[in-house]
Protein backbone atom coordinates (compact mmCIF):
# COMPACT_ATOMS: atom_id res chain seq x y z
CA UNK A 1 0.00 0.00 0.00
CA UNK A 2 1.08 3.30 -0.89
CA UNK A 3 1.93 5.93 1.69
CA UNK A 4 0.88 9.34 0.89
CA UNK A 5 3.02 12.00 1.51
CA UNK A 6 1.61 15.56 3.53
CA UNK A 7 2.15 17.31 0.30
CA UNK A 8 -0.18 14.74 -1.67
CA UNK A 9 -2.38 14.85 0.89
CA UNK A 10 -2.35 18.66 0.68
CA UNK A 11 -3.10 18.36 -3.07
CA UNK A 12 -6.19 15.75 -2.60
CA UNK A 13 -7.72 18.30 -0.40
CA UNK A 14 -7.50 20.90 -1.78
CA UNK A 15 -9.44 19.51 -5.12
CA UNK A 16 -12.27 19.04 -2.71
CA UNK A 17 -14.97 20.92 -2.38
CA UNK A 18 -14.74 23.20 0.14
CA UNK A 19 -17.90 22.20 3.18
CA UNK A 20 -19.90 24.48 4.33
CA UNK A 21 -20.35 24.78 8.37
CA UNK A 22 -23.69 23.22 9.91
CA UNK A 23 -24.57 26.08 12.20
CA UNK A 24 -23.96 28.87 9.69
CA UNK A 25 -23.74 27.62 6.14
CA UNK A 26 -20.26 29.73 5.86
CA UNK A 27 -18.31 28.17 3.44
CA UNK A 28 -15.14 26.68 5.33
CA UNK A 29 -11.47 27.03 5.31
CA UNK A 30 -9.04 24.84 4.71
CA UNK A 31 -6.83 24.75 8.01
CA UNK A 32 -3.29 23.70 8.86
CA UNK A 33 -3.18 21.78 12.06
CA UNK A 34 -0.44 23.19 14.86
CA UNK A 35 1.98 20.57 16.40
CA UNK A 36 -0.40 20.33 19.29
CA UNK A 37 -2.10 17.37 20.52
CA UNK A 38 -5.90 17.46 20.95
CA UNK A 39 -8.63 16.23 23.00
CA UNK A 40 -7.49 12.61 24.07
CA UNK A 41 -3.44 13.50 23.52
CA UNK A 42 -3.49 11.38 20.20
CA UNK A 43 -3.90 14.67 17.99
CA UNK A 44 -6.33 15.07 15.21
CA UNK A 45 -4.95 12.09 13.22
CA UNK A 46 -4.70 14.27 10.16
CA UNK A 47 -2.64 17.29 8.59
CA UNK A 48 -5.31 19.66 7.25
CA UNK A 49 -8.99 20.06 8.70
CA UNK A 50 -11.45 22.29 7.18
CA UNK A 51 -12.49 25.19 9.92
CA UNK A 52 -15.36 27.50 10.21
CA UNK A 53 -14.31 31.20 10.80
CA UNK A 54 -17.39 33.03 10.45
CA UNK A 55 -17.13 35.44 13.68
CA UNK A 56 -21.05 35.62 13.15
CA UNK A 57 -21.66 31.82 13.11
CA UNK A 58 -23.78 31.05 16.12
CA UNK A 59 -21.95 28.27 17.35
CA UNK A 60 -19.10 31.25 17.84
CA UNK A 61 -20.43 33.97 18.59
CA UNK A 62 -22.96 32.68 21.22
CA UNK A 63 -20.29 30.16 22.77
CA UNK A 64 -18.57 33.07 24.60
CA UNK A 65 -21.43 33.34 26.92
CA UNK A 66 -22.13 29.02 27.01
CA UNK A 67 -18.73 28.54 27.66
CA UNK A 68 -18.40 31.28 30.70
CA UNK A 69 -21.75 29.97 32.30
CA UNK A 70 -21.03 26.44 31.84
CA UNK A 71 -17.57 26.06 32.21
CA UNK A 72 -16.70 29.24 33.66
CA UNK A 73 -13.79 29.86 30.49
CA UNK A 74 -12.94 32.81 28.70
CA UNK A 75 -13.63 30.37 25.75
CA UNK A 76 -15.92 29.44 22.76
CA UNK A 77 -16.22 26.96 19.44
CA UNK A 78 -15.39 27.08 16.09
CA UNK A 79 -17.06 24.24 14.03
CA UNK A 80 -14.76 21.45 11.86
CA UNK A 81 -14.50 19.51 8.96
CA UNK A 82 -12.55 15.81 8.36
CA UNK A 83 -11.60 16.63 4.72
CA UNK A 84 -13.48 13.91 2.44
CA UNK A 85 -16.26 13.57 5.24
CA UNK A 86 -19.40 14.10 6.45
CA UNK A 87 -18.05 14.21 9.94
CA UNK A 88 -18.16 17.84 11.97
CA UNK A 89 -17.00 18.37 15.18
CA UNK A 90 -16.38 21.56 17.78
CA UNK A 91 -13.15 22.53 18.46
CA UNK A 92 -12.48 25.11 21.67
CA UNK A 93 -10.79 28.93 20.80
CA UNK A 94 -9.99 30.89 23.62
CA UNK A 95 -9.12 34.00 21.52
CA UNK A 96 -11.26 35.55 18.25
CA UNK A 97 -7.29 35.62 16.59
CA UNK A 98 -7.37 31.89 17.60
CA UNK A 99 -6.43 29.34 14.54
CA UNK A 100 -5.92 31.99 12.61
CA UNK A 101 -2.19 31.51 12.03
CA UNK A 102 -2.88 28.21 10.22
CA UNK A 103 -5.29 29.36 7.69
CA UNK A 104 -3.83 28.38 4.01
CA UNK A 105 -5.27 30.96 1.76
CA UNK A 106 -5.64 30.31 -1.75
CA UNK A 107 -3.74 32.85 -2.93
CA UNK A 108 -0.60 31.81 -1.24
CA UNK A 109 -1.25 28.46 -2.64
CA UNK A 110 -0.92 29.93 -5.83
CA UNK A 111 1.73 32.21 -5.41
CA UNK A 112 3.67 28.59 -4.20
CA UNK A 113 2.53 26.59 -7.01
CA UNK A 114 3.72 29.36 -9.38
CA UNK A 115 7.13 29.60 -8.04
CA UNK A 116 7.85 25.73 -8.23
CA UNK A 117 6.99 26.22 -11.72
CA UNK A 118 8.88 29.40 -12.42
CA UNK A 119 12.25 26.87 -10.00
CA UNK A 120 11.48 23.74 -12.50
CA UNK A 121 11.54 26.26 -15.64
CA UNK A 122 14.43 27.97 -14.38
CA UNK A 123 16.27 24.52 -13.27
CA UNK A 124 15.51 23.39 -17.01
CA UNK A 125 16.93 26.07 -18.70
CA UNK A 126 20.17 26.10 -16.71
CA UNK A 127 20.54 22.00 -17.55
CA UNK A 128 20.64 23.31 -21.52
CA UNK A 129 23.23 25.83 -20.46
CA UNK A 130 25.61 23.49 -18.69
CA UNK A 131 25.15 21.02 -21.79
CA UNK A 132 25.94 24.34 -24.55
CA UNK A 133 28.10 26.28 -22.28
CA UNK A 134 26.14 29.01 -22.47
CA UNK A 135 27.51 31.50 -19.60
CA UNK A 136 25.52 34.64 -20.78
CA UNK A 137 22.01 32.88 -20.00
CA UNK A 138 23.44 31.80 -16.61
CA UNK A 139 24.71 35.49 -15.50
CA UNK A 140 21.16 36.22 -16.76
CA UNK A 141 19.14 34.04 -14.60
CA UNK A 142 22.10 34.97 -11.71
CA UNK A 143 21.28 38.79 -11.65
CA UNK A 144 17.82 38.97 -12.16
CA UNK A 145 16.22 39.76 -9.15
CA UNK A 146 12.63 37.70 -10.11
CA UNK A 147 14.16 34.52 -10.51
CA UNK A 148 13.19 32.03 -7.81
CA UNK A 149 16.49 32.04 -5.16
CA UNK A 150 16.68 28.54 -5.75
CA UNK A 151 17.45 28.98 -9.16
CA UNK A 152 20.01 32.13 -8.74
CA UNK A 153 21.96 29.68 -6.25
CA UNK A 154 22.25 26.70 -8.89
CA UNK A 155 23.15 29.19 -11.39
CA UNK A 156 26.30 30.82 -9.35
CA UNK A 157 27.39 27.42 -8.68
CA UNK A 158 27.36 26.51 -12.40
CA UNK A 159 29.17 29.69 -13.55
CA UNK A 160 31.79 28.68 -11.01
CA UNK A 161 32.01 25.19 -12.59
CA UNK A 162 31.74 26.19 -16.38
CA UNK A 163 32.55 30.10 -16.51
CA UNK A 164 35.16 31.58 -18.23
CA UNK A 165 37.59 34.35 -16.62
CA UNK A 166 35.31 37.06 -18.45
CA UNK A 167 32.66 36.21 -16.25
CA UNK A 168 34.80 37.06 -12.96
CA UNK A 169 34.33 41.36 -13.50
CA UNK A 170 30.16 40.85 -13.84
CA UNK A 171 30.38 38.17 -10.90
CA UNK A 172 32.46 41.00 -8.84
CA UNK A 173 29.44 44.08 -9.59
CA UNK A 174 26.97 41.62 -8.24
CA UNK A 175 25.81 42.70 -4.56
CA UNK A 176 23.33 40.50 -3.38
CA UNK A 177 21.33 41.09 -0.54
CA UNK A 178 20.60 37.02 0.01
CA UNK A 179 23.94 36.17 2.25
CA UNK A 180 23.54 32.69 0.90
CA UNK A 181 23.66 34.00 -2.77
CA UNK A 182 25.74 36.37 -2.65
CA UNK A 183 28.42 33.55 -0.44
CA UNK A 184 27.36 31.28 -3.76
CA UNK A 185 28.86 34.22 -5.92
CA UNK A 186 32.19 34.68 -4.41
CA UNK A 187 32.55 30.90 -4.06
CA UNK A 188 32.35 31.35 -7.87
CA UNK A 189 34.89 33.75 -8.21
CA UNK A 190 37.51 31.46 -6.12
CA UNK A 191 36.18 28.55 -8.26
CA UNK A 192 37.19 30.12 -11.75
CA UNK A 193 40.30 31.38 -10.36
CA UNK A 194 41.09 27.74 -9.38
CA UNK A 195 40.47 26.54 -12.69
CA UNK A 196 42.38 28.65 -14.62
CA UNK A 197 45.06 29.21 -11.43
CA UNK A 198 45.06 33.01 -11.27
CA UNK A 199 43.53 35.90 -9.03
CA UNK A 200 43.38 39.24 -9.24
CA UNK A 201 46.12 42.08 -8.78
CA UNK A 202 45.34 43.57 -5.51
CA UNK A 203 46.31 46.90 -6.74
CA UNK A 204 44.70 47.17 -9.99
CA UNK A 205 41.95 44.34 -9.60
CA UNK A 206 43.42 42.98 -13.11
CA UNK A 207 43.46 39.21 -13.74
CA UNK A 208 46.95 37.79 -13.24
CA UNK A 209 48.77 34.42 -13.06
CA UNK A 210 48.67 32.72 -9.53
CA UNK A 211 52.32 32.49 -9.55
CA UNK A 212 52.91 35.98 -11.10
CA UNK A 213 55.57 37.94 -9.02
CA UNK A 214 54.53 41.36 -10.95
CA UNK A 215 51.38 42.54 -12.66
CA UNK A 216 51.36 42.68 -16.20
CA UNK A 217 48.93 45.59 -16.07
CA UNK A 218 50.23 48.09 -13.28
CA UNK A 219 53.94 46.47 -12.41
CA UNK A 220 53.60 46.25 -8.86
CA UNK A 221 55.23 43.71 -7.32
CA UNK A 222 52.45 41.20 -5.91
CA UNK A 223 54.61 38.35 -4.58
CA UNK A 224 53.12 36.99 -1.28
CA UNK A 225 50.35 39.63 -1.78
Amino acid sequence: MAIETRQEYMERVMAMPKPRCPYCNEEMKLWEVPPITFSDGLGWGVPYLFLCFNDECPLYSQGWKDMEENYAQHASMRCFNYPGTEQFECMPVFSPMGGQGQIIDDEALAQEEMLKEQTKKGFSILADCYVNKDNLTIIRLLSDACEPMRVRIKAAEMIGDIGELEAIEPLRFMKAANQKLQEAIDAAVMHIHERFFTRECPFCAEIIKKRAKICKNCGREVAGL
